[in-house]
């Protein structure tokens, strides 16, 4: 299953399809365009749209959707490039010229959301409700549910135009930063230091050697520390501007607009949340095995994600493409072709280089071109489990190709659906044939995956809620203040089975979701949980699960995250579908001790 050595991943994404490179010279022409195209939109409809009739409004739609489809394409274009290479200054250039034109569509065609926001509610009940504008309905009701926070024009044009030197300058700060800094890693055995990247210095925690472990801990903590004011005044900055912002529209608690993006109710994300902070226990439980395992008198943060065995696994890029294929066909043909796609076409960037941002993710782009997946691959079980978790976003996006660019995108919790459940067809897939001890192993890794999808993103949320909370009400946060919310937060949920060193109390400022999209975090608790309930309807209903599945995805962004579990029969207020997760959960955690149970009794090592 595995081999022995293997280089690290050259694979690279093809972007033509979007443009040839920065100097493409259509990228300003798109532009242009676009500009033009959305200028005779205004003209044509500024102070009308309350008095059009639905054929008319419709067609509005549709024109304006199609100048924001093409919009888009140069300012993703820029994104893209960046997160691949942060440090070419011309990439960065290219970024931010793209962001401030796309902002200068977005203020010309601005008036066209807020005079829907402005039209009263029985106009706007009756052209929602109206045959020919069904096709967007659902897009239209989300429109509407920003209406009470919506903002004069000249307000809302100088957010906008703000932005680029305000929040998203910020944000472009924090990449900068963290993924161009170098990380001085000092081996235990060696004299000279080695320099690395955030990427590689955080895949070295997981290493089967302890001391290499606290090494990297080392280099990422000092590391951290030499960037430490920056990115205490990033995070202080960004919070102030979300309170300012949402004191301006009327939000009522910071978290709000999220959840309204999310289509999802406050007392539904704080049930969930409740849950999983009744739930610790399973963590402590798993850690406290874990200690035994290892034979370490005290786990620490150095000690979270190391693997049981001595044996550190390697596993090429090339096998984890046919691994996760072959997974997703044993559950439907029609997903593992969506899939290979990404490989017959080179939609994945995998390669690790000095630069590039860490972390991993799809980007959907618009539903007439493909989408494309950036992930560090590192040759570790777990970056197979990353590959399964992308390609299970870019499967989502392949499906929902039909929908139109306003029915494209799910919220941020559907859009995990598919991710966290192409992991569990790997995850199972690897474990039918695997050996006791891969079994041991692996069900130790997915897990400690579970663990820290729905567990530390719930703990995230807390620490996030916190430093939201604190800005408002206390004002500006030290680095000791960031660093104590953390500590309390994260250690909740191991309880006494591991101790987070104080090397962990700077470890939160690297991670980008805090800056780049507030309480982005828990979709990833609600998305896992999701997928551990359905995963065991699939398995029960076979084929014509899969079926349904597709359905759901292919729904994209076009009805309601709770009218896409209506297909599959789920209801998402419903506290005992959530401890269903939390069930499998517990069974899983149940089988890893049966399994290291059975392997010390067979006296293997």
């Amino acid at each position: 299953m595995t081999t022995a050595a293997a280089p690290h991943a050259t694979a690279q994404w093809d972007l033509s399809a979007l443009f040839s490179g920065i100097d493409d010279p259509k990228i300003r022409a798109t532009v242009q365009r676009v500009q033009e195209s959305a200028n005779r939109f205004a003209d044509k409809y500024r102070g009308k749209v309350g008095n059009l009739s639905p054929a008319e409004l419709l067609e509005a739609i549709r024109e304006v959707e199609s100048i924001t489809n093409e919009l888009y394409k140069p300012v993703t274009f820029g994104h893209l490039m960046f997160a691949a290479n942060t440090s070419d200054p011309n990439v960065a250039a290219l970024m931010q010229e793209m962001q401030e034109r796309g902002s200068d569509v977005q203020v010309t065609l601005m008036f066209f959301e807020l005079e829907l926001q402005a039209l009263s509610e029985d106009r706007a009940e009756e052209l929602i409700a109206s045959q020919e504008l069904q096709p967007y309905a659902h897009w239209l009701g989300r429109v509407r549910a920003l209406s009470p926070y919506r903002l004069s024009e000249p307000e809302e044009i100088v957010l906008e135009k703000t932005a680029n030197v305000g929040t998203r300058a910020w944000n472009r700060l924090h990449d900068e930063l963290t993924s161009n800094h170098v990380f001085r890693l000092k081996r235990p055995e060696g004299e000279s230091e080695e320099e690395m990247s955030l990427s590689e210095v955080l895949d070295l925690l997981r290493s089967p050697d302890r001391a290499l472990r606290q090494a990297a801990a080392d280099a990422l903590t000092n590391g951290l520390k030499d960037l430490e004011r920056p990115l205490v005044l990033t995070y202080n900055t960004l919070l102030l501007d979300k309170k300012i912002e949402d004191e301006m529209r009327g939000f009522e608690f910071p978290q709000q607009s999220r959840h309204i993006a999310n289509e999802l109710d406050r007392e539904t994300v704080d049930m969930v949340m409740d849950l999983c902070r009744k739930h610790y226990g399973l963590v402590e439980r798993f850690y406290g095995v874990k200690k035994s395992i290892l034979g370490l008198s005290e786990l620490t943060h150095v000690d979270r994600y190391a693997p049981l065995f001595e044996t550190e696994e390697r596993v090429g890029f090339d096998e984890a493409k046919e691994i996760v294929l072959s997974s997703f066909r044993r559950f439907s043909d029609p997903v593992a072709d969506a899939a290979e796609r990404f490989f017959v076409n080179s939609w994945i960037d995998a390669e690790p280089r000095q630069g590039k941002t860490g972390g991993a993710f799809c980007s959907g782009v618009t539903p007439d071109l493909h989408p494309v997946v950036l992930m560090n691959y590192m040759n570790k079980m777990d970056d197979v489990m990353t590959l399964a978790h992308e390609l299970g976003h870019g499967v989502h996006d392949v499906f929902a190709s039909k929908q139109s660019l306003f029915n494209y995108h799910p919220t941020l919790p559907m859009a995990e659906l598919a991710s966290t459940f192409g992991e569990m067809l790997v995850f199972d897939s690897i474990v039918s044939r695997a050996t006791l001890k891969d079994k041991v192993a692996l069900y130790a890794e997915k897990v400690e995956g579970i663990f820290a999808t729905i567990f530390r993103q719930s703990a995230m949320y807390r620490f996030e809620s916190e430093c939201h909370a604190w800005r408002r009400e206390k004002g500006e946060l030290s680095s000791d203040d960031f660093g104590a919310l953390w500590q309390k937060n994260l250690q909740e949920m191991f309880g006494a089975s591991l101790t987070l060193g104080d090397q962990h109390r700077i470890w939160w400022s690297y991670i980008p979701h805090f800056v780049s999209v507030p309480f982005y975090v828990y979709a990833y608790s609600i998305g896992e949980l999701l997928v551990l309930s359905l995963y065991e309807m699939a398995r029960a209903s076979g084929s014509e699960f899969a079926e349904k599945y597709i359905e759901v995805l292919s729904s994209g962004g076009s009805i309601s995250p709770q009218e896409m579990m209506n297909i599959v029969g789920v209801d998402m207020s419903d506290p005992d579908f959530w401890e269903g997760g939390f069930s499998v959960l517990a069974r899983m955690v149940s089988e890893f001790e049966s399994l290291w149970e059975q392997f010390s009794a067979s006296g293997s090592n």
